[in-house]
This record gives C-alpha cells, structure tokens and sequence, in this order.
C-alpha cells in the first residue's frame, strides 16, 4: 500500500512540474504577444536574502526577487541557458519518464549557436546557475525535475528499503552491503522503508570513520544505522536523514571534525544553508543534535597531543561563525570561542591515538549514553 501510495504521489508531482512549466511558457508568451520584455521572476540568493527563522529552526529565503529579461544584455545569456534547462526537463526527462545527471544536461545543451561562434554554454557552472534559476522560479527542487548529482554518501545498518523506479523494484538491506555500504542517491523519493529495526542514526562527516564503524560492527552492536556523507553532505543524503528523522522519529547524531568547517557540515545538515536557502524545507534535519568532536572534546579526552595548529583561514570561519545565527547558543559561543582562544583543531581520526577501535568502543557509547551532545 505505501508504495502505491508514493507512486501515485511522484506521479502527482510529476503532473504538477509539468503544469508549472506550462504556465511559465505561456506567461513568457503573453509577454512577448504583449510587446514587452519576456522576463523571469527569480528570488535572490545570498546572504542579503536570506535569514534564520528562529521558530522554525531553519535558514529560509527571504522575498526579494530579481528580473531576469531577455532584451538585456546582462542577463540574455542566462535566460537563454534557462529556456533550454527548462526544454530539457519537459521535453527529455519528464515527457520520458527519464532522470539525468547534470553533467548530462551540461552536455545535452551546449552547442555552437547557428551563424555565430558562441557556445549556448560554455563551462558546466553556467548550466548548474540555470537549473538553481529555473527550480527556484518554479519554486521546486532539481529532484522533482528529475535532475540528479552524482550520488554521495553510504549507510550500513538494521534496515530494509524498497527502491522503486518506474517498472523496476529492488529491495536493499543495509545489513548485507558488505565494507562499502549502500551508496545513497540522489534521488531519495522513490525510496520506501520496509523494514526498521535501529535506535537511532550515526552521520561521520568522513568516510574513513565509516569504514572503521563498519569495520568494527559499531552499527550491529549498538543497533544503529551508521552514515558517511564523505565531507560536505550532498541533497540526496541530507533529505534521506530529514526523511528518517520526520517519517520514522529516529534521533540523528552528526560527528565531525573538531573545527570550523566540520561545525558548518553540521550546521548545514540540521538548519540548511545559505546557498540552498530556498531547500531548507526538505533538507533541514532540525531535530538533528551535534555529538562531536568539540574542543572540550579535546580537553576531557587528552587529546591536546594530536591536535592540529589552526589556520588563519580556519581562525577567520570561526569569526564568521560566531555572528551567525544558527550558532548564537551559548554552547556554540563556549566552543567556538575555546576555538580562537587555544587556535586548535582535531581530526575525528585522532582518537586512534588511543587506540584504533577507541572510537567504536569508547568514545561514541560513551558520549550517546551520557547525552552529550551540542544544539
């Protein structure tokens, strides 16, 4: 029943994107009939535009907009990239029932333009800026547009889904994925959970902490799923952890690095970002608690041996930090401030100084058991 149910619904939205889309031609075409500049309604992104919503625990967009018309020169080349982004999902992906990468769209579009040497896209960047420009005109996501990255973080762990992509249904159990784990896509919202049996999920910014998790049985012992994201979280694992935090109420602990940007790598996970703003919605995983490591991490574990000098660029993110809303909590000032005073850092790995399964056998149980975590 549950997967009728989600095939019925991404039939829904894929109906839905396909009339959106519709009516931004036909508003582009009463433009043009009407003798005026055909333009797009894009939101601004940026730190200007956006803020954090303190109730609900998430960076949001804010509403200014921004013009984009074809009869300016400054922003005819953009439009134009957005047009064949926009031909593309319609015409290529959605009329097919097809998903694609975006290098695949990157490829699909660019041309030499008849009569002229100039390429309709010259470099991948431009084409991923139109696909943000078109979702956020259609106030969608590049999911939903069937639009893929590449896929980017693995999970091991007490659990069954149903992955099911048109006529094709695999289930996967996560216990039976060998070293390597289940990679998980891009696309998460084919996915049905079958079968669940954890207390709760373990995300490991590295994928070296998720190997020796793996390694060790950390997730059948503690009978947990466990989670690399391989560094900065991609869309696709990001919304998988809000779907397993939401839909199944399953507590998330984030561990990263002791240092400013492994504090942002959670950060983005539980209140979303800046640059996806207009995703917080679907990304944000609010309920998501922060277990380490922490400079007090450093001091309560006598790690000060294996620390890392700080950077000046890593000194001047942690300023940048201290002024961000999101990490105003008193906890967050403590640490970060500890950060700048001592100006060291501590890789997650530096608790194989004590010894290599130290972390599985002492410092995770140890922290989870006791609640020690940061909001």
């Amino acid at each position: 029943m549950a997967a009728r149910s989600q095939e019925k619904t991404n039939k829904r939205n894929t109906e839905d994107i396909s009339l959106k889309i519709k009516a931004l031609g036909e508003k582009l075409i009463s433009q043009i009939e009407a003798m005026d500049n055909p333009h797009l309604d894009i939101p601004i992104r940026g730190s200007a535009n956006v803020h954090f919503d303190e109730s609900q625990q998430k960076i949001i967009l804010g509403d200014k907009m921004a013009k984009r018309s074809l009869f300016n020169v400054a922003h005819a080349r953009r439009f134009m990239q957005t047009m064949l982004v926009a031909s593309y999902v319609q015409k290529d992906l959605l009329a097919n029932e097809l998903t694609a990468t975006l290098r695949d769209l990157y490829y699909a579009k660019k041309h030499t333009i008849e009569g002229t040497k100039e390429d309709t896209i010259d470099e991948q960047k431009e084409s991923d800026l139109a696909i943000v420009d078109f979702e956020v005109a259609l106030e969608t996501f590049r999911e939903r547009l069937n639009l893929r990255a590449e896929p980017k973080g693995r999970m091991a762990g007490n659990m069954t889904v149903e992955d099911r992509v048109r006529d094709k249904v695999d289930l996967i159990d996560l216990s039976k994925m060998g070293s390597g784990g289940w990679s998980v896509p891009s696309i998460v919202e084919q996915i049905n959970f079958k079968k669940v049996d954890v207390d709760y999920v373990l995300v490991a910014e590295k994928n070296a902490i998720f190997d020796r998790l793996n390694e060790d049985k950390f997730w059948q012992k503690n009978n947990s799923l466990i989670m690399t994201t391989a560094g900065q979280a991609a869309r696709g694992a990001r919304r998988f952890l809000q779907r397993l935090s939401t839909e199944l109420k399953l507590p998330i602990y984030i561990l990263t690095d002791a240092d400013p940007y492994g504090w942002y790598i959670y950060s983005t996970m539980k209140y979303g970002s800046m640059a996806l703003a207009h995703e917080s919605e679907r990304l944000g995983c609010r309920e998501a608690k922060f277990l380490g490591m922490s400079i007090s991490d450093i001091e309560h574990y006598d790690l000060k041996a294996v620390t890392i000098k700080a950077k000046e660029v890593d000194i001047k993110r942690a300023q940048e930090m201290k002024s961000y809303e999101w990490f105003k909590y008193k906890e967050w000032q403590t640490e970060i401030n500890k950060f700048l005073d001592l100006k060291i850092k501590a890789e997650i790995q530096s608790l194989s100084s004590k010894n290599l399964q130290y972390i599985s056998n002492t410092y995770l149980p140890e922290k989870i058991k006791n609640q020690d975590f940061l909001p």
